[in-house]
């Protein structure tokens, strides 16, 4: 099976198997959103374990 170019672009395997990625929300309308929330978006994240399954078979990992 190929490895899926759009997953591959954006989440990464890390060394212990997780899958890390960037958050939602992050492109406009940040009027509506508190600089906390803001200040909590910015970096990656670690994608929750019951999501991992799936898409570790797109990435072929």
């Amino acid at each position: 099976m190929k490895t899926n170019r759009a997953a591959a672009k954006r989440f990464k395997v890390t060394a212990k198997g997780g899958i890390k990625s960037a958050n939602a929300y992050t492109s406009h309308r940040f009027h509506g959103k508190t600089k906390k929330q803001r200040r909590n978006l910015r970096g990656t994240r670690m994608m929750d374990q019951t999501t991992i399954k799936t898409y570790r078979s797109l990435l072929q990992k």
